[in-house]
């Protein structure tokens, strides 16, 4: 496998060697890498965006690096240590599980099957969870939380007002042919930007506010589940 990928290979032991003889990198833990990792996560978002290869290329290799940098803080753990052999095995039978149409006897013509594959293959893995937002990391950007809870929501039918919010709007649209939505997603950018803008001008914190209401629907959510 090294003779496959030895650049790879070669990355790996560049880290683990700063990490055995760089000062500032031995007192790195799991904890303090966690802004890096936010940033490089970032970074390489607007990298995809800007379309740049060279770009992409070079910040691809930094979110990399944080991958091998936890492994390697995580091989020195006094208590359940691993290595990113370790990594890459769990990532490798986990891909094979939820890929059954690739390794398995599944057969899968569209993609909507695919996930419904991968969706089986998740649910049986996590047949301890008892919540539909357990497995939700409530730390991601307010904007992608609340897509993900409400998408979560659905299943157990919190957040239907705002679907009919939404198909109210575009009911007086149809009726009135006056546009209440945003008809794109550059316009919906910019709707929601405007809020934004209101937010700044009103003294309110907009990633706050938002989170706070999701944090409420969550818990509606949860309610749900417990009347079932």
């Amino acid at each position: 496998m090294s003779d496959q990928y030895p650049e790879l290979f070669r990355a790996a032991n560049v880290m683990r060697d700063v990490h055995d003889r760089c000062v500032w990198s031995q007192a790195m833990t799991h904890e303090r890498l966690v802004p890096y990792l936010v940033e490089e996560s970032a970074e390489v978002i607007e990298a995809v965006e800007s379309g740049d290869a060279d770009e992409l290329r070079e910040e691809l290799g930094d979110l990399l690096w944080q991958v091998l940098f936890h492994a390697s803080v995580a091989s020195n753990r006094a208590d359940d240590p691993f290595d990113l052999e370790d990594v890459a095995a769990t990532l490798a039978e986990k891909m094979i599980r939820r890929h059954p149409h690739v390794f398995g006897e599944e057969t899968a013509e569209t993609p909507e099957r695919v996930l419904e594959l991968w969706n089986a293959a998740k649910a049986s893995e996590k047949s301890e969870r008892r919540s539909v937002l357990d497995g939700v990391p409530m730390g991601m950007s307010s904007l992608a939380l609340a897509q993900k809870v409400l998408d979560k929501g659905q299943k157990v039918g919190v957040g239907e007002e705002f679907l009919e919010s939404v198909a109210a709007s575009e009911a007086i649209e149809e009726e009135e042919g006056v546009p209440l939505l945003p008809q794109s997603e550059e316009e919906l950018g910019d709707t929601i930007l405007g809020l934004v803008a209101v937010a700044r001008a009103r003294g309110w914190d907009a990633e706050r506010a938002l989170r706070g209401r999701m944090r409420a629907v969550a818990e509606e959510i949860r309610a749900a589940e417990v009347e079932e």
